[in-house]
């Protein structure tokens, strides 16, 4: 959510973590206790259902705020991969497949090796190179 009014900062922006949590946090509050904590409604206070879960996803100390977060970097990398196809060959997103280190989930592992499998025959039908092939072979090699 607050995403919507932030922007969707990765680590190319060189935003700081603390400035990005700040940015975040400042929205969320704004989007959970001004426009989603309003008396008037009759469906409880959404605002700090939904402030609690952002909070839960934000600590990444559950089961689920992990998934989610393993989520979030695998389109990230299906993105990536669908820009260079895309592209033709033309253009190469490599500078964003470090984001597959962060991945935690063994399950979300394996679809992020597939991932990056399909990235690699892509390239190699191409006759091309691309940028990262190190990185890729050592997340593949995991």
């Amino acid at each position: 959510m607050a995403e919507s009014l932030v922007g969707d900062l990765t680590p190319l922006d060189n935003v700081p973590k603390p400035e990005k949590s700040r940015r975040e946090r400042t929205t969320m509050t704004f989007l959970t206790s001004s426009l989603l904590a309003a008396p008037s409604t009759n469906v409880g206070d959404a605002g700090a259902q939904i402030n609690a879960a952002w909070e839960e996803y934000e600590a990444a100390d559950t089961l689920e705020s992990k998934f989610v977060h393993d989520v979030d970097k695998l389109e990230l990398l299906l993105q990536m991969v669908e820009y260079e196809r895309r592209g033709e060959g033309s253009v190469d997103l490599g500078e964003f497949v470090h984001v597959a280190k962060g991945i935690q989930l063994g399950e979300m592992k394996v679809w992020c090796r597939e991932v990056l499998r399909e990235r690699k025959a892509f390239w190699q039908g191409k006759g091309i190179v691309p940028s990262h092939v190190g990185d890729v072979e050592k997340i593949l090699a995991e």
